[in-house]
């Protein structure tokens, strides 16, 4: 039988009168939608090995407002963003990480302006200061060898310049990194961004996920590795309308680590 998780929220750390290293930023994806709620596990898993002291809001924990903001929807996202503030500040944290780049992107260049000032990291560049500090070790495992293509998300990419530190943390799984025609600061969006993820896509001729599955299956992969859990939909979804899905599996950077560790 797998043994049970134990992940503690921030109001049993107060409780204690302590402290955790870091808030782990969940988000909507990461708690709702089940094949994202397997990269937060993931993530969990490497975070509990690594020896680190973290937690969550649970359900003190509300959508960033991303998603509102990015629908020209400013008042609502300034609500929801607000409430989360407020909660964060209650609570005085400091450092927050999230498996998310929407999340990561909001907290980190828009919530300050409304009183929200943390130091935030994306999971790819906190499992790699990890890695820097010697706290856990990656290797080749089931991975080594293989031929991978990594899709950078537009909010950890183009939005805040970080396009190496899930590069470094592939490589030492000993992987063949292939790139795409379109990567780093000229990667294609994935199509999900902007709020596009919960409606149908406008008409034209090609889906814009399509299109970017096709340039991903060009590099003849057998993983397609993500950093968000939209870009994970929007790739295995391109996958399945190519027939692909038994060829090339689509995954997240911490899947991939915990998966070479056997956790």
């Amino acid at each position: 039988m797998a043994e049970a998780i134990k992940v503690p929220t921030m109001a049993e750390y107060m409780a204690e009168g302590k402290k955790p290293e870091v808030l782990f930023w969940v988000g909507c994806a990461g708690s709702f939608d089940d094949r994202a709620k397997k990269i937060t596990k993931a993530f969990v898993k490497l975070l509990s090995k690594a020896g680190v002291e973290f937690a969550v809001l649970g359900t003190e924990e509300s959508c960033t407002g991303d998603p509102a903001k990015r629908s020209g929807n400013e008042f609502l996202f300034q609500m929801q963003a607000v409430t989360n503030i407020e909660v964060l500040n209650g609570y005085e944290i400091e450092k927050i990480v999230t498996a998310c780049p929407h999340c990561f992107n909001t907290i980190k260049n828009e919530y300050p302006e409304l009183g929200g000032n943390y130091q935030v990291m994306h999971h790819t560049q906190f499992l790699k200061s990890l890695l820097d500090e010697g706290r856990l070790k990656v290797e080749g495992g089931k991975f080594k060898g293989k031929r991978i293509t990594f899709h950078d998300p537009c909010y950890l990419g183009r939005a805040n310049n970080e396009y190496e530190a899930p590069r470094d943390l592939l490589r030492k799984l000993e992987v063949e990194l292939v790139e795409m025609r379109k990567c780093k600061k000229n990667g294609l969006c994935c199509g999900a961004g902007g709020g596009q993820m919960f409606k149908e896509p406008e008409k034209g001729n090609k889906d814009v996920n399509i299109l970017r599955t096709e340039q991903a299956i060009e590099t003849q992969p057998e993983v397609i590795a993500a950093g968000c859990p939209f870009c994970n939909t929007m790739m295995t979804d391109g996958v399945k309308g190519k027939n692909k899905e038994g060829q090339i599996e689509v995954m997240d950077v911490a899947e991939m680590i915990a998966d070479a560790e056997d956790l």
